[in-house]
């Protein structure tokens, strides 16, 4: 029946995280400084590696946050989101969660964009 085989695209990525898109729509923002902008576009922003890294995009970054189909949990003023890399773990976040709180329950443990370390002045 196919006469083409199957071929194969290939990516640099390490992490990929699925955001629901219905969740994202309903809230209308609620991410970022301001609140304004959706999950998938805060954690995109707040996720890219530092200027002086080079910031691939598309297949060749090291990263990639996709909006995707309902996952049927539907919370109220929250966004489901998951690693693909553990699909067993859905995360309800709450509008205006703290994006570094998201980063460590998605898992993405990699060097990207971490807090930093408390220097303590005087005994």
């Amino acid at each position: 029946m196919a006469d083409k085989p199957i071929q194969v695209a290939k990516t640099q990525w390490k992490d990929v995280v699925l955001v629901c898109k219905k969740c994202s729509k309903k809230l209308d923002g609620g991410f970022g400084p301001d609140g304004d902008v959706s999950l998938k576009k805060a954690l995109k922003r707040y996720l890219k590696p530092p200027k002086s890294a080079k910031a691939d995009k598309g297949r060749k970054a090291e990263l990639t946050v996709k909006h995707t189909d309902c996952f049927d949990v539907c919370p109220r003023n929250a966004v489901i989101a998951v690693n693909a890399a553990n699909p067993k773990a859905l995360l309800i976040v709450p509008a205006g969660a703290d994006l570094l709180e998201v980063k460590a329950r998605l898992g993405l443990h990699d060097g990207r964009r971490t807090r930093p370390s408390l220097t303590l002045i005087g005994d």
